[in-house]
């Protein structure tokens, strides 16, 4: 499993306590089924699943969408996505760079002056490699620490400024740190350059081409709109619904809302091209020493069995999630768990799928 996929299963564990197949289908559904089980055994409240292998695709699902209920999770659900909001934030910056508004190697400071170290470059924050401290370490995302904040707006400067208050982590472009501040700068960005919204923009270059009806960027609305499962953690040893919260502490760092069917769409067109020129396109998964397993807002990781797997993970509190695919588009993966109050180790249960899905 990839090394960042991993760690983001391992954080979840931490955080808070079908469509008709073909025969020749390569997956084992059983298999597949296994490894749900094992995650919601563990740890989760319910999980969902879309998988894809070559002409064929199926979801599966394991647990309930809600705590002492058995409504089963929605397997066309909305979730938080969490991080693969970056995924979206780094398409529209590249393709502002492909119209010529914005350059990859230029200072953020020439379109956002005084913001962050003038040495930053838009490509130091599209690959996490320009060193700003990681404003959400500054903040408790412990289930006690995170009921005191959870309905608290964030304006992007106050985001910002937790990280700019403190030094440098590095030098910038000397090495990598995987950064919430980064994206929510490229936000900025995006609006200075744009002058939309950050989520105007995004609505009027990726989701309305694509038709992402089901994928929005709430802003401050802390609900869910649509079926979706529910989120629950431990607080003072009592069960709280986690499912709740304002998703403008992180932004366009974090804050998508989505279905596994939506981010197939979404993924499938920005790796065939569809949504950045071939420039960009080669840029995006190009990975460096410093960077060794990160593009410009993908991770480009290597599963077990060596198979190369592109995509992005999310882990914002009560929700887990993750959108991989081969770089041939053969196999694909959207998955999303609700937390539940178990306290085990999911990471097992995240094995079997990717080994059985990619390898």
């Amino acid at each position: 499993m990839g090394k960042r996929l991993l760690a983001t299963i391992t954080a979840f564990g931490l955080l808070f306590t079908g469509t008709a197949v073909a025969d020749d289908q390569r997956v084992d559904r059983g298999i597949v089924q296994q490894g749900l089980d094992e995650i919601t055994r563990a740890a989760a409240q319910g999980v969902q699943l879309r998988v894809t292998d070559g002409r064929n695709s199926f979801t599966a699902r394991s647990g309930t969408a809600e705590l002492n209920h058995p409504r089963p999770v929605p397997v066309t659900g909305r979730f938080r996505a969490g991080s693969i909001t970056k995924t979206f934030t780094s398409t529209v910056v590249l393709q502002l760079v492909g119209e010529g508004r914005v350059s990859l190697d230029e200072p953020v400071d020439r379109h956002l002056p005084g913001l962050v170290d003038p040495r930053i470059t838009v490509r130091h924050l599209l690959q996490m490699t320009g060193g700003l401290f990681n404003y959400t370490n500054a903040l408790p995302f412990n289930p006690q620490g995170f009921e005191e904040i959870r309905y608290r707006q964030w304006r992007p400067e106050e985001l910002v400024a937790l990280a700019t208050s403190r030094p440098l982590q590095f030098e910038p472009g000397t090495a990598w740190e995987y950064n919430n501040t980064n994206y929510v700068v490229l936000s900025l960005l995006i609006e200075k350059v744009t002058g939309k919204t950050y989520e105007e923009a995004v609505a009027h270059r990726v989701l309305e081409p694509l038709r992402l009806g089901d994928t929005t960027f709430p802003g401050d609305d802390p609900g869910i709109r649509g079926a979706h499962a529910r989120s629950y953690g431990l607080v003072n040893g009592r069960p709280v619904d986690t499912t709740r919260w304002n998703p403008s502490v992180f932004w366009a760092a974090g804050d998508v809302i989505s279905t596994t069917r939506n981010l197939d769409t979404f993924q499938t067109a920005l790796l065939t091209g569809r949504l950045l020129k071939p420039a960009q396109q080669r840029e995006l998964t190009r990975t460096t020493p410093v960077s060794p397993d990160y593009g410009l807002g993908v991770f480009v990781e290597k599963a077990p069995c060596g198979t190369t797997i592109i995509g992005h993970p999310g882990s914002v509190p009560g929700f887990v999630s993750y959108a991989y695919s081969t770089p041939d588009l053969q196999r694909r993966a959207q998955f999303s768990a609700t937390a539940g109050l178990g306290t085990g180790d999911p990471s097992p249960g995240y094995s079997r799928l990717i080994d059985e899905i990619f390898c």
